[in-house]
């Protein structure tokens, strides 16, 4: 597995916990839709939420989520609209970014509603 791989994952396990301890549920884990993934999709109440995760061993090169391009979000929004039209979804949606930088002391930064 290479480190760009290991890094990713990392980070994704750390989002996920942080945001289980912040009360969502995880639905589903690396959602596939022909090229694009969505990292997460959670879930609390009546929300569904797609969320990004981009993980830096640090922020010498820019914040985490100064990485989600234009690209990546046509792509998770059509990814996303799959999903809610195969799973007949009819609540609230929203998209997330959560910034994860490593180091001895991970830093996690959930920004909600962060993909318009």
């Amino acid at each position: 597995m290479s480190d760009k791989i290991k890094t990713g994952t990392k980070g994704e396990n750390l989002a996920a916990d942080y945001l289980i301890d912040k009360g969502f549920e995880i639905v589903v884990r690396n959602y596939r839709f022909r090229k694009t993934e969505i990292d997460l999709i959670i879930q609390r109440e009546d929300w569904l939420i797609f969320v990004e995760v981009k993980t830096r061993s640090s922020s010498a090169f820019g914040e985490p989520e100064d990485f989600v391009d234009d690209y990546k979000v046509r792509n998770i929004y059509e990814a996303a609209e799959e999903y809610i039209f195969s799973n007949d979804w009819r609540g609230h949606i929203r998209f997330d970014i959560v910034s994860v930088k490593l180091g001895e002391t991970p830093e996690i930064l959930h920004l909600e509603d962060a993909i318009n």
